[in-house]
């Protein structure tokens, strides 16, 4: 069992490395289009910082908080990943391809079923129930991770955050370079009866503080809570199963409330299932418990190769 050195950073992890290839990516994405979207300069900024936050991030001697950062760091920064795709492709900076969706979506389902659904079997009960799953996704990301920390589970929460990761990679780059905004854009709102719920007006408020423009396809709310959902059954049986109904709740959800092309939750279903099976070989030979032990020990233990 191989020690790092008190004096020594801790080695990069798949994720980092997964991170900063990707930011890497955006940073020249962003240099091609600030100077017609001068708001990307601004992304030049924060991956500069991002390099710097990873920095002391690996740095020896982190204390328990510093170390459970360590692991979940990748989740927080969602926000603000998301967050630029707003800034890449604005409202009307970039060309969307809703109409090739849309036809996939005719071609496929014989009706632009986000609309039609809700339309031919409308129901004030489901549109709670189903909003609310939708809007139990911002748990499903991160609360198995926070639980895996909690238990003192090094291999799971590891294999939990480079799953969702790559997910969320993977969305980003088609949201980067293939925009689709989605029928929450493309078509007029349902009407206040069906948007007279708490978990609607949770969403809806959610959806107008911080929704990002061109990130429909594919759904990266299916794919991510597919993918959390698959990680976490391979940490916990209980847990993964726990989430089983959430999740199919949610991948109905984003179509009946008119969230996402039902071609957008097929092929987010794809993304999630095929990154959590190819992924789902790693094994780490990390002891459980060992990036959580007390500040004293000022060790941590680094995965073998595998």
């Amino acid at each position: 069992m191989a020690l790092t050195s008190p004096t020594r950073p801790e080695p990069l992890r798949p994720v980092d490395y997964l991170l900063l290839g990707y930011l890497g990516l955006v940073s020249l994405v962003a240099a091609i289009r600030a100077p017609a979207q001068p708001g990307c300069w601004w992304l030049l900024v924060a991956h500069s910082l991002f390099v710097v936050f990873l920095i002391l991030l690996t740095r020896p001697g982190l204390g328990q908080v510093g170390r459970a950062l360590r692991e979940i760091y990748p989740l927080i920064l969602l926000a603000g990943l998301y967050g630029e795709l707003d800034v890449l492709n604005g409202v009307g900076a970039r060309e969307v391809h809703d109409a090739l969706v849309q036809r996939w979506e005719l071609a496929l389902f014989g009706s632009q079923a986000s609309v039609t659904w809700w339309q031919t079997t409308p129901s004030a009960f489901w549109s709670t129930v189903l909003h609310a799953a939708y809007f139990s996704y911002y748990f499903i990301i991160l609360l198995p991770a926070l639980y895996f920390v909690w238990r003192k589970d090094t291999e799971a929460v590891r294999h939990f955050v480079l799953v969702v990761m790559t997910v969320f990679v993977l969305c980003y780059l088609v949201f980067i370079f293939f925009p689709v905004a989605g029928p929450y854009y493309q078509f007029p709102r349902p009407p206040a009866w069906f948007t007279d719920n708490l978990p609607a007006r949770l969403v809806y408020a959610t959806l107008a503080s911080g929704s990002s423009y061109g990130a429909a396809f594919p759904s990266s709310h299916v794919a991510a809570t597919v993918a959390a959902a698959l990680a976490s059954y391979r940490g916990s049986r209980r847990l993964g199963l726990f989430l089983i109904v959430p999740t199919l709740l949610l991948t109905v959800g984003v179509v009946y409330c008119q969230m996402h092309y039902a071609v957008d939750a097929a092929a987010g279903l794809g993304v999630g299932t095929a990154v959590a099976w190819a992924l789902g070989s790693r094994r780490n030979a990390v002891p459980l418990r060992a990036p959580f032990r007390r500040a004293r020990e000022q060790s941590l233990v680094t995965p073998r190769a595998g």
